[in-house]
């Protein structure tokens, strides 16, 4: 589910996560046994910046995501120099 801004990925989370099961990476289960992954559309961009740097720390702290994506942090990974 692409979002476009942090109240976008918290609203699906919240809807779709509602009696399901949160997983890693901004997966989730729903209700129904259905996968889901709630990201932010810039996500893919700061992953394919042409700085390898860049790219790694994003996709470093991507990975540590535990549940919904926390778009200020993923910046704050791609903005670290």
């Amino acid at each position: 589910m692409p979002c476009e801004s942090q109240a976008e990925v918290d609203e699906y989370w919240d809807k779709l996560v509602d009696g399901g099961e949160p997983s890693a990476c901004g997966w989730l289960t729903d209700r129904y046994g259905l996968s889901w992954q709630v990201a932010p559309t810039e996500l893919d961009a700061m992953m394919l910046d042409p700085d390898p740097a860049t790219a790694q720390r994003v996709t470093e702290a991507m990975l540590k995501v535990r549940g919904k994506f926390d778009i200020a942090a993923l910046r704050a990974a791609f903005d670290a120099a």
